[in-house]
Parts: C-alpha cells; sequence; structure tokens
C-alpha cells in the first residue's frame, strides 16, 4: 500500500521494522509492541472485537461501575484516542495496519458484553438515567 502511495521512505520504514520484529519473535519468542501483531498472535479477524475479561465472566455477573459518570464517557473516549493515535503511525510506515485491531473496545461493542450493571454515582449522567432500572438515592445522617 506505501509503495503504491509512493511512500518509498515509510514503506521501506515498515518492512525493516517487521522483519526485524519477527526475527526477534524467532529468536527471542517475543518483540518490543509484540502487541501490534496480537490479531495474528490470537486468530481474529481484522476488525473483530479484542478480547477482555468480560469473556471469562459468568453470565450472572454483576459490573459495578464507581463514579460512572466519568467512567462510562472514558469507555467511548479510549476507543477515539487510540485509533487517532494509530492512525499516524500506520500512515508513516511504524505500524502494520494490523496495529490497529490492538485497541480498546468500542463503546458499542462494551455495551453488548457488560454484564447486568450498577452505576454508583453522585451526579449521574444521562447514560446512567437512561440505562438505570431504578434509582436509588444514598441519605447521609
Amino acid at each position: 500500500y506505501l509503495r503504491s502511495q509512493n511512500k518509498l521512505v515509510e514503506a521501506q520504514r515498515l518492512e525493516q521494522r517487521t522483519r526485524f520484529d519477527l526475527e526477534m519473535m524467532l529468536e527471542l519468542g517475543y518483540c518490543n509492541g509484540i502487541e501490534n501483531y496480537s490479531r495474528y498472535l490470537s486468530g481474529r479477524p481484522s476488525g473483530a472485537p479484542p478480547p477482555t475479561l468480560f469473556d471469562y465472566l459468568p453470565a450472572d455477573a454483576l459490573l459495578v461501575i464507581d463514579e460512572s459518570h466519568v467512567s462510562v464517557p472514558q469507555v467511548g473516549a479510549m476507543y477515539k484516542g487510540d485509533r487517532s493515535r494509530k492512525e499516524t503511525l500506520v500512515e508513516y510506515g511504524f505500524r502494520l495496519p494490523s496495529a490497529l485491531d490492538n485497541r480498546p473496545m468500542r463503546f458499542d461493542e462494551w455495551e453488548a458484553i457488560s454484564p447486568q450493571t450498577i452505576f454508583v454515582s453522585a451526579t449521574p449522567g444521562n447514560y446512567e438515567a437512561e440505562h438505570a432500572g431504578r434509582i436509588v438515592e444514598q441519605v447521609v445522617r
């Protein structure tokens, strides 16, 4: 791809880096940045959600999110920030495009896999209000 875009320096940089990483994996069993090859090492297709601890929770698990007014928006922000940073690395030949698959979950993926949830917040946001079955207030005496 980089060569077809006449980005010869970037193509050479990427080829050199990838060959070095492969040599390190063969000789030592790892390389710096091995997480950027996670799609290949785990056998996932391109664009598939990353494996997470949620994959190992029982169906009746309970998720408690403290300070949910901050934590819930952060789930979506993590993906967007990671994607932006890695697109630049891929564009300039510092990483293979597959590095984009070593990422946090997108918000919709997180929603789909999250178990029953308790949102804990003194100042709940719209998301918590919309998704709460009922609201419990803490009374401090």
